[in-house]
């Protein structure tokens, strides 16, 4: 078998996971409670779409969300991984999109039903480029910012996150075994709003690294 390329993670990774309301702010303003654990979810990795490519708004949905991320990419595998040496499992990091129907997570929560639809559709996940790991030596302590069309809309810091990224990592593989090539969501700051077709955005780690997407509507 030859060995794989962890800075393309995206092609060959086999799961993303993704941590809700991990911003205290985020979760206030979407009227949710803070959580006591993490809330976990998952998208499936046809969601990952890259820079040059367009998100798109599923059919289905009228209201799309953008949520700016850190994302933790996988380097080695485990289960029931100890925080102590969680960090020893971390290759890299990837800045992250969590696009997110809006309308339909509303009734997907309303109903009690999973929300799939609202949060795993193809280009659900825009990616920047692989970051490693010494490029960002305090993963909890960076800011984000994510702007649409030139309007700051989130602007936020990982020091504001609930649940850190050993916590997460340790208490993601008790259930869930992570591999090589697999994705953490981090969570989201506040400031999610909603995006039309033809917007712009534009995101970005500090001055590590920057990225930017143009939404279109799916083609029927």
């Amino acid at each position: 078998m030859t060995a794989r390329n962890i800075t393309r993670f995206w092609e060959w990774g086999r799961k993303i996971i993704c941590v809700g309301r991990n911003y205290a702010d985020h979760a206030k303003e979407l009227n949710n409670a803070i959580p006591t654990e993490p809330v976990l979810f998952l998208k499936t990795p046809s969601a990952y779409v890259r820079e040059g490519s367009s998100i798109l708004v599923p059919r289905y949905s009228s209201y799309l969300h953008h949520e700016v991320e850190l994302g933790v990419v996988i380097g080695k595998g485990g289960t029931a991984i100890p925080q102590s040496s969680a960090m020893e499992h971390v290759a890299g990091y990837a800045l992250c999109l969590d696009m997110t129907a809006r309308d339909v997570q509303d009734v997907c929560k309303a109903k009690g039903l999973p929300w799939t639809l609202a949060k795993s559709f193809n280009t659900s996940c825009p990616i920047s480029e692989f970051i490693p790991k010494e490029r960002i030596p305090d993963p909890g302590n960076v800011k984000l910012w994510l702007k649409v069309n030139d309007q700051l809309r989130q602007d936020g810091c990982t020091s504001q996150m609930i649940f850190s990224i050993p916590f997460l990592i340790s208490y993601i593989s008790e259930f869930i075994t992570l591999e090589e090539g697999d994705l953490i969501l981090t969570g989201t700051p506040k400031g999610v709003s909603a995006v039309q077709e033809h917007d712009e955005l534009q995101a970005g780690i500090e001055d590590v690294v920057t990225m930017s997407f143009r939404v279109e509507k799916q083609h029927q």
